[in-house]
């Protein structure tokens, strides 16, 4: 009994020796953080801020992303014309009876047609000679199994053509439109073709043609179709008229018509209003389609670039990511846009590009650093006029004298790197301020604002990532717009069907930036166009957006997977 109990007495004590000797357990370390977005550093010093015109509504603050968001646009498949850097392809239209697609040919000046019955495995069925009708193949179209071509001739005021094909490329009839049709498109019946006719110079500027509206009326049938059947609509009558100063009309010695170059148009769905975009002039015409007359015209303002949410990368020069507020105001000056409706009313969705007069024989472009700054509303002009802060900034000489004494009073800059919601009168309901740019920056930064074989932050100086393309379809319910950069060659995806509050859904790209657009193997580049094909017209079933890449000549097609 005393042995047992010694022994007892014993363990124990080896016991306590042993867990005070013992090394304790690493203690739990907590679960890393996710990466925030890119940090943006802030140029050497801070300049004043500086009066501007109205401020504009301020964009909703861009949402955190989540780290890996579901792909709602998957590559399906692309068609490689060959071609690169000369719009191999430019413009496409889709017909869902034979599931063709037209894409517009401007190196060959044909228009090239695509079995689409595959999207993986696009091919060319036949290539149609536009050369009959004119000198460069510019927008293509297709409604109820009828295809619009527009044509543009060889002089720069020579009068083009709207010609009629079946899906096969067969000519059916061909009308005259104005100068320079550069797009065209058809009224949701189909009984109306509408062609945008922007009227450019010459390059040494002793040319300047009118721009002007073509409508073609097609209710008597393709058959008989005659320039009987054709309207031109004509800006002549706002020569003399008042119009919005913030329109901006400043050609060398040109009228009001001639200086207003119709680019785009987006028609309401119920088939009775027209919008155009008069892009260098950062306005709108308003078109009565059943009246064939212009209703009016509509300035869409400036973007104040100094308001929270509204900043961005004003310099190629400034050592890499930095979007901030500047006192400057960019001017919207859309290229595309698109019509939707929301409960009866017609609302319109443009892709804020940017353009400038640039010829030989005149430009308005310049930089800030360039400019004799006013030194009262710029104080700190040198501070500003810095190469890493507004100086390499592109802006225009045409714009921003005020008061007429020689300097500028107002900085501008071209397009608003963005895309915005408007309402049927032209008033702003939503911008995506400065979005973009900082999810480009979270997402790409080794390519922030470059372009195919360029350096990131090469393009933050000339309209940073350029919104070009845009287009909107329905999916089960909710409206969403798709808006092609065509220097970064992706796409955004928005859902607006709230149109105060439209939510980020996804960015996606088919561009590899180490690749040889000569072998093909940079994929992608420069979308221009855009094609919604909605489920029920598929040829897989589902929702798909087609593309014609200007750069890489390609048209490839993206399933949408709501």
């Amino acid at each position: 009994m005393h042995f047992r109990s010694s022994l007892l007495s014993l363990l124990v004590l080896i016991s306590l020796i042993l867990t005070a000797c013992a090394v304790p357990p690493p203690p739990m370390q907590p679960t890393p953080a996710l990466p925030t977005a890119t940090a943006m550093p802030e140029p050497t010093a801070e300049p004043t801020a500086q009066p501007t015109a109205t401020p504009e509504p301020t964009a909703t603050p861009v949402a955190e992303t989540p780290e890996e968001p579901a792909a709602f646009l998957t590559p399906l498949g692309s068609y490689a014309t060959g071609i690169a850097d000369a719009s191999g392809s430019e413009i496409v239209a889709y017909d869902p009876g034979s599931q063709r697609i037209f894409s517009t040919n401007a190196a060959n000046n044909t228009l090239d047609i695509l079995d689409a019955q595959d999207p993986a495995n696009l091919s060319l069925l036949l290539s149609v000679d536009m050369n009959p009708y004119g000198a460069g193949i510019n927008s293509v179209a297709v409604s109820n199994g009828l295809v619009a071509a527009a044509v543009a001739a060889d002089a720069a005021d020579g009068l083009g053509q709207i010609v009629f094909l079946n899906p096969d490329g067969d000519a059916l009839a061909n009308v005259e439109a104005g100068a320079l049709p550069d797009m065209v498109t058809f009224t949701p019946d189909g009984m109306t073709v509408l062609s945008a006719n922007e009227g450019e110079p010459n390059s040494d500027y002793t040319v300047d043609p009118e721009g002007s509206i073509t409508l073609i009326d097609l209710s008597g049938g393709i058959e008989g179709l005659s320039q009987a059947n054709v309207t031109q609509l004509s800006f002549a009558a706002f020569n003399d008229a008042e119009i919005d100063p913030a329109i901006r009309i400043f050609g060398p010695n040109a009228t009001v018509a001639q200086d207003l170059e119709p680019e785009y148009i987006a028609v309401s769905a119920d088939g009775s209003t027209a919008y155009v975009t008069l892009q260098e002039a950062n306005a709108l015409a308003v078109v009565d389609i059943a009246s064939r007359a212009i209703n009016g015209l509509v300035a869409l303002g400036f973007k104040d670039h100094n308001l929270p949410g509204a900043g961005l990368d004003a310099s190629d020069k400034d050592g890499g990511i930095n979007i901030r507020n500047w006192p400057v105001l960019g001017m919207y000056m859309p290229d595309s846009i698109a019509a939707f409706a929301v409960d009866g009313e017609t609302y319109i969705v443009s892709a804020n590009e940017g353009d400038s007069r640039d010829y030989d024989g005149y430009s308005e472009e310049t930089r800030v650093a360039d400019l004799t700054l006013d030194p009262t509303a710029y104080p700190d002009a040198a501070l500003l006029q810095a190469e890493e802060n507004l100086g390499r900034l592109k802006t225009t000489t045409a714009t921003g004298d005020t008061d007429g004494d020689g300097d500028v009073d107002q900085i501008y800059s071209y397009g608003a790197r963005s895309f915005s919601i408007w309402d049927s009168q032209g008033a702003l309901v939503w911008d995506s301020g400065d979005q973009f740019e900082r999810i480009l920056a979270e997402r790409m930064p080794d390519f922030f604002n470059a372009q195919s074989g360029d350096e990131m932050d090469s393009r933050s100086d000339d309209k940073g990532g350029e919104p070009e393309a845009v287009t909107v379809g329905t999916i089960d319910g909710r409206t969403y717009a798709f808006i092609g950069l065509e220097r970064m060659s992706g796409i955004f995806v928005y859902d607006v069907s709230d149109l105060t509050a439209p939510a980020f859904i996804d960015y996606a790209d088919n561009w590899n930036p180490a690749g040889s657009m000569e072998d093909g193997s940079a994929g992608d580049v420069s979308p221009e166009g855009f094609k919604f094909v909605p489920a029920e017209e598929s040829p897989t079933g589902g929702p798909l957006l087609i593309v014609a890449n200007e750069v890489s000549g390609t048209v490839s097609v993206w399933a949408i997977n709501p």
